[in-house]
């Protein structure tokens, strides 16, 4: 694979095209493209300069899972794998990323990657949010390779805080955490969405035949 220096300093891989990922990337494009992703830790190494891999490392540190959400991610029996369209020099990624990390760690069910959103722009462009390549986005794939769901780039949570202090007191409505729990916000609303697929795959007709639960 051939690479070229990327304006971040670090080393960004010419774009392969992916066999299938025309409109809409049929279920052997999505496991291509799984395939093509990285880790958690391995996609930081390939990607991130030591400045950004400092700053993904220090948020990682700050995140914290309650002993009820470790439970339920323990509780997780569907084997869901989760690609992540991300970028190391991004701060949206920064700030969300590695708290899916911290999910992975504590299920085995979730099988985590990374791909960045250069990487593969033919699966990138079908994880738009709002007509643009909005990074996190995260496509959450059935162990057959069917999308259930994509969702980005900001949570719930995250977007109530990025309105207060960008639109001003007029959309102040009481329900933008402190500064000191945005963190814990955005991890329950993530977490949210971890387990509306997992029991999307447990509930699923067609899964419950392979698997007999």
């Amino acid at each position: 694979m051939h690479a070229t220096p990327s304006i971040t300093g670090s080393i960004q891989p010419t774009a392969q095209p992916i066999p299938g990922a025309g409109v809409p990337p049929t279920s052997e494009a999505w496991q291509a493209s799984f395939q093509a992703a990285l880790p958690y830790g391995e996609f930081l190494d390939r990607f991130a300069t030591p400045e950004q891999r400092a700053r993904w490392d220090a948020f990682h540190a700050r995140v914290s899972l309650t002993p009820a959400q470790q439970e339920l991610l323990a509780a997780f029996v569907r084997r869901m794998p989760v690609l992540v369209l991300s970028g190391a020099w991004c701060g949206d990624c920064v700030n969300q990323c590695p708290i899916f990390a911290q999910f992975a760690a504590a299920s085995h069910a979730i099988d985590l990657r990374f791909l960045d959103r250069d990487a593969h722009p033919d699966i990138a462009s079908h994880l738009q949010v709002c007509g643009g390549q909005r990074v996190p986005t995260v496509a959450f794939l059935s162990e057959d390779w069917h999308p259930v769901l994509v969702y980005g780039d900001k949570t719930l949570a995250a977007y109530r805080s990025a309105a207060a202090s960008q639109l001003g007191s007029s959309c102040a409505t009481g329900v933008v955490p402190p500064a000191d729990d945005l963190i814990a916000a955005v991890t329950s609303d993530w977490l949210d969405q971890f387990e509306r697929v997992q029991l999307i795959l447990r509930l699923s007709g067609r899964l419950r035949q392979i698997h007999g639960d």
